[in-house]
């Protein structure tokens, strides 16, 4: 989530609701320990990480929001950047005003995907493929501020989470006209007038075969289904009273969810029935954390620091078991 400027008065309240909504962990359930930062970032140079692909190796791709950039990091920390998307001249991007990378999604053959908001036409989904120049393979509404995207490989198509406009968009993998797939209530922001700063749908994950997207400004976790035909069905809420929560992935024991929690500095444990626990916080190194990635045992946070301006890094952590522990 890019920075806001009306956010950092927001997040002490959004922090005290996030502690009491959380609920104490049952034994036997999954554990997060041994947090390190591998990685430091320099938010002068808009090393900002926005959101994170994993590669086969355990490596990670970032986005770096306000560079307008793609960075590979190793888990030894090594930083490279992969791809530079063009800069807008007269970016008007709702909410932020500048042209910034968002959402990256990785196939198979190593062709990452990403969203790119500008405020123009360059607003869409770009395509980086290894080695090549970043290609805008659909456009999407410059009103709009996509987000998160998620790519369902056998269905060929990608998601993205407008925040702005409270929409699932559908892209076809190959590029093409954007269909507006899903929409509602629980999708969009809530009125200022009700508390809302402006940000809805946020982040993304095809998972099981359905979407799964969170709500900022609503705290809350949806899964709509895709039905036979591939259209969505309705949205149901999984989870409520998560504050401030951005990106989150699947810990890949079911619908448990690690999710981040941008204004408060933490990631919460999100259980199959809703409750949360808090599992990682400012005091593991998290600044401002953005998105969660899972691979076997390894926890990847990316933190950007758009509130604390202090410190955007990557940290790993180890997913295991209670009873183990």
């Amino acid at each position: 989530m890019p920075r806001l400027p009306q956010l950092p008065a927001v997040a002490a309240v959004t922090a005290a609701v996030a502690l009491l909504a959380a609920a104490p962990p049952p034994g036997g359930e999954q554990t997060v320990s041994r947090a390190r930062v591998v990685a430091h970032f320099d938010i002068t140079r808009g090393q900002t990480p926005e959101n994170i692909a994993l590669e086969p190796d355990g490596s990670a791709d970032l986005t770096f929001s306000a560079a307008r950039q793609v960075a590979h990091v190793t888990k030894q920390g090594h930083t490279r950047v992969l791809a530079t998307l063009p800069a807008e001249p007269n970016p008007r991007t709702p909410l932020v005003g500048d042209d910034i990378v968002l959402g990256i999604a990785r196939a198979h053959d190593g062709t990452l995907y990403v969203t790119y908001a500008t405020g123009t036409d360059k607003t869409g989904v770009w395509r980086v493929t290894p080695g090549g120049t970043p290609r805008q393979i659909a456009q999407l509404p410059p009103n709009g501020l996509p987000n998160a995207i998620g790519l369902d490989e056998r269905r060929g198509v990608l998601y993205v989470a407008d925040s702005v406009l409270g929409t699932v968009w559908r892209v076809p993998q190959r590029g093409g006209t954007p269909t507006a797939w899903a929409t509602g209530d629980a999708l969009r922001p809530l009125p200022a007038s009700e508390g809302g700063f402006g940000v809805g749908a946020n982040g993304l994950k095809v998972h099981d075969g359905d979407v799964w997207v969170s709500n900022t400004d609503r705290k809350t976790l949806l899964r709509v289904p895709v039905r036979r035909d591939g259209s969505a069905g309705t949205a149901e809420t999984r989870a409520t009273g998560l504050a401030g929560i951005d990106d989150f992935a699947f810990t890949g024991r079911g619908d448990t969810v690690l999710a981040a929690l941008i204004f408060s500095d933490e990631v919460a444990l999100v259980r199959p029935d809703g409750t949360h626990t808090v599992v990682l916080t400012r005091d593991d190194g998290l600044s401002n954390p953005t998105s969660v990635a899972v691979r076997h045992r390894t926890v990847y946070v990316p933190s950007g620091a758009f509130f604390t301006l202090r410190d955007p890094n990557l940290l790993l952590a180890h997913l295991g078991d209670r009873h183990a522990e």
